[in-house]
């Protein structure tokens, strides 16, 4: 069995991040479980809901130490369909973007050659970009009349980009820097972006630089997204 891993700064503040996040679904949880104990009615859904986002955030810091911890990362990247984990993402958001009232689209058209990543790693940061915002856009609704998520790839100069949109105009390098300046000093970082403390913002964040790759504000369609840069595999190139 091996050793744990030693929690650096950076990981007790994100563990910290992602635990004040989880404080609320635990709360509704909660209340939903008591109902239910009094023989009134509860929202089972709602409960399977949240308690399995909760999960999908664990998880997701999980692997982000995994993967920054990994001596022999190079060996870890393989072929993968933007497209594809795109899609995946897609279905395990569905409910939480249902119990938020949030239409989640999916744009994957186009021909896109593979790319090297960490295909667990890629979805995982996905999810939880997807799942901060979906939290985040309903408290927008002075900003966009639309609460819609496009999670969608483009090809820029520089390779394909993987990434999560909304009409969030908020959405902005500056806000992301200044996310990253106050993160593990203020219970909502984001402030700019996000009522929460936008946990899986930052575990993607994690994720993606333990794969040495960098989160980034990305447009698309005149939509405002957090996405990354992945690059293409030519010689594995699908048929």
């Amino acid at each position: 069995m091996s050793s744990p891993i030693p929690g650096s700064t950076l990981s007790q503040q994100l563990l910290l991040s992602v635990a004040e996040q989880l404080k609320l679904p635990l709360i509704q949880i909660a209340r939903q479980a008591e109902l239910a104990a009094v023989g009134m009615t509860a929202d089972l859904t709602q409960i399977c809901t949240l308690a399995e986002n909760g999960l999908k955030l664990i998880d997701g810091y999980s692997l982000g130490l995994q993967l920054a911890n990994l001596s022999n990362y190079e060996l870890a990247p393989e072929a993968v369909s933007v497209a594809s984990v795109l899609y995946e993402a897609d279905e395990q958001l569905k409910a939480l973007a249902r119990l938020y009232n949030v239409e989640l689209e999916l744009n994957i058209s186009g021909r896109y050659e593979p790319v090297l990543a960490h295909r667990q790693g890629l979805q995982a940061a996905i999810v939880g970009l997807a799942s901060a915002l979906i939290e985040a856009l309903p408290a927008q609704a002075s900003v966009t009349s639309q609460t819609m998520l496009q999670l969608a790839t483009h090809r820029c100069r520089y390779g394909i980009v993987a990434g999560v949109y909304a009409n969030l105009p908020s959405l902005s390098s500056e806000a992301l820097r200044s996310g990253r300046r106050l993160y593990g000093r203020s219970r909502q970082p984001l402030v700019e972006i996000s009522h929460t403390g936008g946990a899986g913002i930052f575990v993607a964040d994690a994720i993606f630089k333990a794969m040495k790759l960098k989160l980034h504000v990305s447009r698309h369609h005149r939509l405002y997204g957090l996405g990354v840069v992945l690059q293409p595999s030519s010689q594995l190139a699908l048929v």
